[in-house]
């Protein structure tokens, strides 16, 4: 096929805008730890975007998008990249731009899983354990809905990331923060942000890098990037506002409430951005925005350090969105009809999908977590993080 150098461009430029959105998850979080952790979070999330670009070029690619093999994986045939082409081929792009496109997207998967190990984490085990993430969790869920996989088989329809970028991170980030326990003093002082501004430039970069992640899922420059492109506005808007109306029921209107409820908007239009109405997004992420914000004060009670909320966001947020889609999904927006339309087995396809995302990424994350600790040790020591991970892990202050 001819190359079109307008869907080439566009597909650049949500690379460009996805592969922004880790740095912002590096900011959002930074802003939100104490002051003596704010530059580990911010550089946490550089080494992921490195590592997750050698890890998908040598392996993760073909993994996730060579020939399907049984149904779990795929095969080895673009190893190191063998065979990608910077020619269009089957498609109006060039392969090697829509493997640039996703390797952004495993990027800020793994920097979202960061939530969990904030202010506790030893450099040296989370490198080892990005590494083994990717291959082994990462790439066999993005293969079951995105690469021809079983799930993709049986009917999931996730266009840009529930299953694959939200369940994973969040359910994982779960798994890790109960393998590596609480930090020093939680529940005991006030662990309170350092530097709300920098949190909220850094939702404010999601918010934009968000429309590359979900309109770019289109893969073309049609109807359906423009839906999804309106969409994921709509459904931030409706979380935004959900969670910050949540919020101030219970005390004040906070400014990371505006925001998280923002980001749960996205995350739950992110698998249907392009498949439901504009007012249908807007009831999505108005419900994502108000669960994501009860599932927020569930961890707080049960005590649970999963730091940053990647699980109550992005875990409980990707679920929603992804069940949503099965119920929602209208044939005249894209293609395919949900249960609201009487189809039931898209509901039910669906719903398969995200409980075996789920539980997979859980378990696995758990059990790759518990070796590790076993090993090769996740935490700092306590002299290391009462002094704090800027020092003693990258010998600067912020």
């Amino acid at each position: 096929m001819a190359l079109d150098t307008g869907v080439t461009c566009w597909l650049l430029v949500s690379a460009v805008l996805v592969m922004l959105m880790t740095p912002g998850v590096g900011l959002f979080y930074g802003g939100l730890v104490r002051k003596k952790n704010f530059i580990s979070m911010i550089a946490l999330s550089f080494v992921c975007l490195a590592l997750a670009s050698i890890q998908w070029i040598l392996i993760g690619y073909t993994l996730v998008f060579g020939p399907d093999v049984g149904g779990v994986i795929g095969n080895l045939n673009y190893l190191g990249l063998t065979g990608v082409s910077a020619e269009a081929g089957s498609a109006s792009f060039p392969p090697l731009v829509f493997m640039m496109f996703q390797l952004f997207f495993a990027a800020v998967t793994i920097t979202i899983v960061t939530s969990a190990v904030a202010e506790r984490i030893k450099l040296s085990s989370f490198i080892i354990f990005s590494l083994i993430w990717l291959t082994v969790v990462y790439c066999p869920i993005a293969h079951w809905a995105w690469g021809g996989g079983w799930a993709q088989q049986m009917g999931l329809i996730d266009f840009a990331g529930g299953t694959v970028v939200e369940i994973c991170s969040g359910f994982a980030a779960l798994a890790l923060a109960l393998v590596i326990g609480k930090r020093a003093g939680f529940g005991e002082h006030a662990l309170e942000p350092h530097n709300i501004p920098i949190a909220l430039l850094g939702a404010a970069l999601l918010w934009f890098g968000w429309f590359g992640f979900n309109a770019g899922s289109a893969l073309a420059l049609n109807s359906s990037a423009i839906v999804a492109f309106v969409n994921t506005n709509s459904a931030a808007a409706a979380g935004t506002l959900a969670w910050m109306f949540a919020s101030w029921y219970r005390g004040k209107p906070s400014s990371l409430s505006m925001v998280s409820g923002a980001i749960a908007g996205m995350v739950a239009i992110t698998p249907c951005a392009g498949f439901v109405t504009p007012l249908v997004a807007v009831l999505i992420g108005a419900v994502a925005g108000v669960l994501c914000y009860y599932m927020m004060l569930v961890r707080i009670q049960k005590s649970l350090d999963e730091s940053l909320d990647a699980w109550a966001i992005h875990g409980m947020g990707g679920l929603w969105g992804t069940l949503a889609t099965g119920v929602f999904a209208a044939a005249a927006i894209g293609g395919f009809a949900g249960w609201m339309e009487g189809n039931s087995s898209q509901f039910v396809a669906n719903a398969l999908g995200a409980f075996a995302a789920l539980a997979y990424s859980f378990a696995a994350t758990w059990i790759i977590g518990t070796v590790l600790d076993r090993t090769i040790g996740l935490r700092v020591t306590e002299d290391e993080e009462y002094v704090g991970l800027d020092i003693c892990q990258h010998g600067e202050r912020a």
